[in-house]
């Protein structure tokens, strides 16, 4: 570049470069000729070694290479230009600011805006020309240590902040605020004025850039800290009173199924005021406030509110609701609790309806159950998104109403939920079921599962349903094996291979039976036996099934060479093993040869014994009969009541109307007599008489229940020395802890229990107290 004089006079440069900033800032176009005239004049001053004021920076010692190289052999000078400049832009300003002292509302807008949007981008023009003296004699100043020297730009700012800003900004922050307020209310503003207002407010922050020394960037950081002090501070206060005074109105006159609507309403609102002309910084602060004004501080009214939807079944206004409590920070765990409580009530409510019929209904109670899950799976859902925390919820009250209801309450303990639901498994698998017929059986069992989590005494369950496949293995009353293997399945899936490992070896004992009964039938082949009876027979392993052996009685001789024979057949085969005859789950028939036409008789082994009694005599007194079979007397007589009511067999003692009302064994006197009904009639021919006795039905389920009170002792105390071996010693407390902690997946064991089967492992020499620590146990090993 080439300049024609070097010796250049403040002044002089002073009239031509002020002369283009009047240019300039009465936003007046400047051609690029001018433009770089300036520039020129900015940079031989600069540069100018015979300056009047010469002015030059001490020299620094240090790290700093920077003002070692600037310029060498050339002497920079601008200070004086710096101050000029400085002065001019503060009387500019000062003259400008005088007219809008005394202006409000829109007006101040108005005048601060187009003020500020002119001298911002004339500041921006100016720092362009005046780019040779930011880089150089600025940075040089900065470097020295001076820190009130900023670049052209940042200096314009500051003297705007200080003549323009300081004086205007309440007046400019209240209009702000106000339009605001009119938007809403509703009302159309011109949001232009507050944007221009923000920018300026934004661009007014600076500090200093203390990372200067170490790169080339400019010497002060952008900062919000004039937006959020005098702005920011003041927008969140009067968005607490706003929102504080319309929640309190609104909820007056409106529903709070409306208020949510407007609360959400208005969220959406604030998000769009933040986008639309506040700074994106401010979002966060201004949500927080608006939720802590209209959600967090109407919280029980909400909570009251939930509980009318709940009860209402709205599920679409429960997920509004949700979605409005969620936004709170720990908000939704009143709202779970809430839940949890609706549902369990709703669930006690349903079974306790139905509880009269359901305690001996297992499909009605079992299916209420489900029916209320069903229903509340739905509402967790779609009204709270199937969060995890009201899915929980909903598994809290469903285990709460499922193990204590009215039909538990009834019958005096939580054992009476597994049993229906073995009872209900049993209904659906046995032949003839309906529902096999009527519906997936697949889908009905993962039904069962949902109920089978919820219950708290697993193992009862384990003991019901476990006797019940005994029950149709043996009676081979399964619609299906593959639907009985897939019910264990799941049930193997839900609490593992221990759960389940009987129930398996039940079918691996049936298998075998099938291939044995082949085998005994060549056996009988090989050694000519054709006058036994034709029978089958199964197996079983005393240890996988819930059978135990009955009182003996006197096999007739019709059936007394078969069992010898097969008895014979099975010892040679497996020579050390003792079968047992469990006579009380064997059937078989027999046919008529006194009637016309001949009937066959489905009965029980008891029935056949005492039917077969009149193969021998025509009358019989009820205690020789007894005598003769030695089938015990309590027994005896329900069996023979039940042949008296079916009229297969008379009794002259007992008169018609005692037949046919209800015939009790009681009724039955040991010395009445007793002979076969030759005028015996029937429209079926084969006729079923084996029918489960009543009586013994419900004494096989009071042994099933002290059964299970035995074996839970066994597993706590297994449980007890499984912990104390791991551990040697520990504490009384601590030990009952882990111990339940153990078996919970199974059943609740009850504290005093647990008490006791530490006495019993204490007298067994299992574990001893402590004789300085009476509370700390040691295992004994």
């Amino acid at each position: 570049m080439a300049h024609k004089d070097r010796n250049l006079n403040l002044n002089d440069v002073w009239i031509k470069v002020s002369d283009g900033i009047d240019h300039i800032y009465r936003i007046q176009d400047m051609s690029p000729t001018a433009y770089m005239e300036l520039y020129t004049h900015v940079y031989d001053y600069c540069t100018n070694t015979h300056a009047q004021s010469f002015q030059k920076a001490p020299p620094r010692t240090g790290g700093n290479n920077r003002q070692n190289n600037v310029q060498d052999g050339a002497n920079i000078v601008g200070g004086e230009l710096y101050t000029k400049l400085r002065n001019h832009l503060k009387a500019y300003l000062e003259k400008i600011c005088e007219k809008g002292l005394d202006l409000q509302g829109e007006d101040v807008l108005r005048f601060y805006t187009t003020n500020w949007e002119h001298y911002r981008f004339s500041s921006k023009v100016t720092n362009g020309f005046c780019h040779y003296l930011n880089r150089h004699w600025v940075r040089r100043e900065y470097d020295s240590g001076r820190r009130d020297v900023y670049e052209v730009f940042t200096m314009a700012m500051e003297i705007w902040q200080l003549v323009f800003f300081q004086p205007l900004n309440r007046q400019v922050t209240l209009a702000c605020l106000q339009l605001i307020k009119s938007e809403r209310n509703n009302e159309v503003i011109n949001t232009r004025l507050i944007s221009g207002v923000i920018q300026s407010y934004v661009e007014l922050g600076f500090t200093e850039n203390a990372s200067v020394s170490n790169n080339s960037n400019q010497i002060t950081s952008p900062t919000l800290a004039i937006y959020k002090d005098y702005f920011e501070v003041q927008f969140l206060q009067d968005t607490e009173q706003f929102y504080r005074l319309e929640a309190a109105t609104f909820l007056v006159h409106n529903s709070v199924t409306e208020y949510l609507k407007k609360v959400a309403q208005r969220l959406d609102e604030e998000v769009h005021r933040v986008q639309s002309y506040l700074h994106p910084s401010t979002l966060a602060a201004l949500i927080k406030k608006v939720e802590e004004v209209l959600i967090r501080d109407q919280l029980e009214v909400i909570y009251n509110e939930a509980k009318v939807l709940l009860r209402d079944e709205k599920h679409s206004d429960l997920a509004r609701l949700y979605k409005i409590v969620n936004r709170v920070p720990n908000a939704t765990v009143e709202l779970k609790r809430i839940a949890e409580e609706h549902i369990r009530q709703m669930g006690t409510d349903a079974i306790e309806r139905v509880s009269g019929t359901a305690i001996n209904e297992p499909k009605l109670y079992v299916e209420t159950i489900l029916d209320i899950h069903t229903k509340f799976f739905k509402l967790v859902q779609e009204a709270f998104n199937s969060e995890q925390g009201f899915t929980a919820a909903l598994d809290k009250a469903c285990g709460k109403f499922i193990n204590n209801n009215a039909v538990t309450a009834a019958v005096g303990n939580t054992t009476k939920s597994p049993e229906l639901l073995a009872r209900y498994c049993d209904a659906l698998l046995r032949k003839g079921s309906k529902a096999v017929e009527e519906t997936d059986l697949e889908e009905k069992f993962n039904q069962i599962m949902v109920v089978f989590n919820y219950v708290e005494d697993k193992d009862v369950f384990q003991k019901f349903y476990g006797k019940m496949l005994a029950k149709r293995l043996v009676g081979q009353l399964s619609a299906s094996d593959d639907y009985e293997e897939s019910m264990i399945s799941k049930l193997k899936q839900a609490c593992g291979f221990e759960y389940t490992s009987k129930l398996q070896r039940m079918f691996q004992d049936i298998g075998v039976s099938k291939n044995l009964i082949d085998q005994y039938r060549t056996y009988c082949e090989k050694r000519k036996l054709d006058d036994i009876v034709d029978f089958s027979v199964m197996v079983l392993s005393s240890n996988s099934w819930p059978f135990s052996a009955p009182p003996n009685f006197v096999l007739p001789p019709e059936l007394k060479r078969t069992f010898d024979s097969f008895t014979n057949f099975y010892t040679q085969q497996h020579n050390g093993r003792k079968l047992t005859w469990l006579h009380q789950h064997s059937k078989g028939d027999l046919q008529t040869l006194y009637t016309k036409p001949k009937y066959i008789l489905h009965v029980s082994t008891y029935q056949m014994v005492i039917l077969l009694l009149f193969n021998k005599l025509p009358n019989w007194t009820v205690e020789r009969m007894q005598d003769e079979t030695q089938i015990k007397v309590d027994l005896f007589l329900q069996v023979l009541c039940g042949l008296l009511k079916s009229k297969l067999i008379i009794c002259s003692e007992l008169n018609e109307e005692e037949l046919e009302e209800d015939l009790k064994e009681t009724d039955i006197k040991m010395e009445y007599t007793i002979q076969i009904s030759n005028e015996f009639k029937s429209k079926k021919i084969k006729i079923n008489l084996n029918v489960p006795l009543k009586s013994v039905e419900q004494k096989d389920i009071e042994g099933l229940h002290r059964t299970i009170d035995e074996d839970r002792k066994m597993v706590i105390q297994a449980a007890i020395v499984r912990t104390m071996k791991a551990r040697q010693t520990l504490k009384h407390a601590l030990l009952m802890q882990e111990v339940i902690q153990q078996l919970s997946s199974r059943f609740k064991p009850k504290i005093p229990v647990i008490k006791k089967c530490i006495d019993i492992l204490i007298e067994k020499e299992y574990l001893e107290r402590q004789t300085n620590e009476k509370d700390v146990l040691r295992y004994l090993a």
